[in-house]
């Protein structure tokens, strides 16, 4: 691979066992995101992890495996879906490989219904990184974006699933309706859909952490980097792709 984070656990999972555990989430993305976690503990940036969405635990654990020893790993799911035998999986899937019961917690609810304050509770302290990956409508994006903000560490990041799916057209609207009540925030990088499963990634974060990520994205992932970079209006964010080129006319 062209690709690894840097951490040699989490890259041994990912290269492994990734696709031993049934989602839909690529190792590109896993990959890139687990850098960044890799980064922030470089920087000093001390927090947990909390998914919206975790289903079997694929992405949940590559980035559960890349935190710090003091740091948890939380995740939100109905885990109803597609039967009730889900959350065992999860928890089965989560021993296998590596993640033991004291480093991870999980909360069986709808993160809509959520009091902002059951997050903080149960993990003690912010979250330097959340994935995003519930309910693919607008409604329940902007209800999921407003949960996760309340708890992010200032310079953490937001990483929203399945943004730019051909599928779910109008999460993408209401992303942008979000950031526009919310102009401290804005968007670092696009991480680009390998095919209709593996769906694009939006990594967003304060536009005064903007610096420790940007940069260092383009320098650690060169050959993935899409140099013109994705338009948001007033600014462009990065974009990572498998494969960067242009499209070509014959």
């Amino acid at each position: 691979m062209t690709f690894r984070s840097g951490n040699p656990v989490v890259d041994r999972y990912i290269a492994e066992d990734y696709e031993s555990v049934r989602g839909m989430s690529s190792r590109f993305a896993a990959t890139i995101c687990a850098h960044v976690i890799r980064r922030q503990s470089d920087l000093g940036i001390e927090g947990h992890f909390a998914e919206i969405g975790t289903f079997e635990g694929r992405f949940f654990i590559a980035m559960a495996l890349g935190l710090g020893p003091t740091e948890k790993a939380l995740g939100i799911d109905t885990f109803d879906w597609p039967d009730a035998g889900l959350i065992d999986r999860f928890h089965r899937h989560c021993a296998r490989l590596g993640l033991d019961e004291e480093r991870y917690i999980t909360i069986k609810a709808a993160a809509r219904d959520l009091p902002p304050d059951d997050v903080a509770m149960a993990l003690g302290g912010p979250v330097r990184f959340w994935h995003i990956d519930g309910d693919h409508t607008p409604k329940s994006l902007s209800a999921d974006l407003d949960l996760a903000v309340q708890s992010l560490h200032p310079k953490g990041i937001l990483c929203l699933d399945d943004m730019l799916h051909p599928g779910y057209p109008l999460l993408i609207a209401a992303l942008q309706a979000w950031l526009d009540r919310h102009p401290e925030m804005r968007v670092l990088a696009v991480i680009d859909r390998e095919d209709i499963v593996a769906a694009a990634k939006v990594m967003i974060c304060r536009e005064d952490a903007i610096d420790l990520y940007g940069q260092d994205l383009v320098d650690t992932f060169p050959a993935h980097h899409w140099k013109l970079g994705a338009d948001w209006g007033d600014y462009f964010a990065v974009v990572l792709t498998p494969k960067p080129r242009l499209a070509t006319v014959e």
